[in-house]
């Protein structure tokens, strides 16, 4: 039987991997890839406290908002990384300096 520190155990290495490709890689889709990790995390942690502690519906119903902020985080990263690919030809975070202004 699947225990609850069995689903945490799974959600901290998924954040762990998400936090050390974040501060590993020096590309965006990468860094984007480290973000996504994080938020599957959150929501893997509020579905199983939900299931194993609460017993009602409020963990599955921040998961699902989790996952919606999540595609749509992912839709305009890409945008914004498309175009920084197409000014640039470089997808490399430290290229991103020019943007501050």
């Amino acid at each position: 039987m699947i225990t609850l520190s069995s689903y945490l155990i799974v959600s901290f290495i998924l954040f762990l991997s998400g936090v050390l490709v974040m501060l590993a890689r020096k590309n965006i889709i990468a860094i984007l890839l480290g973000i996504e990790l994080i938020l599957n995390a959150s929501a893997l942690n509020f579905v199983a406290y939900s299931k194993f502690l609460a017993g009602n519906m409020d963990g599955q119903i921040f998961s699902l908002f989790i996952i919606v902020v999540a595609a749509a985080e992912a839709a305009v990263g890409l945008a914004i990384v498309i175009r920084f690919y197409q000014i640039n030809e470089s997808i490399h975070i430290d290229d991103a300096a020019q943007l501050q202004g």
